[in-house]
């Protein structure tokens, strides 16, 4: 065996792995995700204002909150501050989703900031080339949010499933579970960082962890195929040695593709503005979570497996 003993070191990173993930588990039963609009139905204004003008965003949460009081209601809200161009210009704006049901009070957030009443410190929205105010509105309704619900879990679970079909079908069933537990493990973490950052969870988080989902399992897949090579062509080696070796001869590629992966994932999360953020942290937390995995979560697995079959195979000698 040549390089570093990666089989050696899971004494330390199975630890490391089981606390992150109880961490993770934990920090989503007691804080919960924070669910985007399409996951709670609501409203969703974005409100652009003319250069110089815009309301800070806690004039406008302040505002939002005395609606709410006002109307007796309790709905959760967010505000975020948004940018676009408008001509040549830069405007910027605040995006207001509150999860609620009630067409009223819907009806009475539109109103107070489409129109809003002289004194309220809330100025009138950018009027477009059109002459209209530049506000764009968007209501999910529950029946369409519990649907989207179950297709993104439905998404997630067929895409583990097929993937562990594949794995045991191309492999070995042993390596299509490690491979799963991987997949687990990268899910459940970037999740827990959602929960304890608070951040937004909605339809381009699913995407980013259904593409990390596919970046993770390219990056064991390789490894798991120069092992079926090194046990082929080394057959003396004990499987352990062979695996330590598939990492080492596969790590150079393992780490380029990660660093050059990030890349674009950074410039996509510091201009790809507020959309796409909570799409390009997922992205970012699941490569390098899904690297890490590849190398210390999957294998170990598959090499636990074989061991604990040796065992068996040998008690029933």
């Amino acid at each position: 065996m040549s390089g570093f003993d990666f089989l050696g070191k899971t004494r330390y990173f199975a630890p490391l792995s089981a606390a992150l993930v109880l961490g993770s588990v934990l920090a989503m039963l007691t804080l919960g995700l924070q669910p985007g609009i399409e996951f709670t139905s609501g409203i969703q204004l974005v409100i652009f204002y003319s250069p110089g003008e815009e309301p800070t965003s806690d004039a406008v949460r302040a505002h939002v909150s005395q609606l709410l009081s006002d109307a007796g209601a309790t709905a959760p809200f967010s505000i975020q501050s948004v940018t676009a161009d408008r001509d040549g210009t830069p405007v910027v704006g605040r995006m207001i989703t509150v999860q609620t049901t009630s067409d009223e009070l819907m009806d009475k957030l539109q109103d107070a900031f489409i129109r809003p009443e002289p004194g309220s410190g809330i100025p009138r929205p950018l009027v477009t080339s059109t002459g209209g105010p530049d506000v764009s509105v968007t209501r999910i309704e529950p029946m369409v949010t519990q649907e989207i619900r179950d297709r993104a879990w439905q998404a997630i679970l067929v895409a583990l499933g097929a993937m562990l079909i594949y794995i045991a079908w191309r492999f070995r069933l042993r390596y299509g579970v490690a491979a799963v537990i991987a997949l687990i493990h990268d899910v459940v973490i970037t999740l827990g960082v959602f929960s304890v950052a608070r951040l937004e969870f909605n339809l381009p988080v699913i995407a980013g962890l259904l593409t990390v989902v596919g970046y993770s399992l390219n990056a064991t897949i390789i490894i798991f195929d120069r092992v079926r090579e090194n046990v082929r062509t080394a057959r003396k080696a004990s499987l352990g040695d062979n695996i330590n070796r598939a990492i080492n001869q596969t790590l150079t590629r393992t780490i380029n593709t990660g660093v050059t992966t990030l890349i674009p994932i950074i410039i996509l999360f510091v201009f790809g503005g507020v959309p796409l953020r909570g799409f390009a942290v997922a992205m970012l937390l699941g490569v390098l979570v899904g690297t890490y995995s590849s190398l210390f979560v999957s294998n170990p697995a598959v090499y636990a497996w074989s061991l604990a079959a040796d065992r068996a195979r040998a008690r029933r000698r």
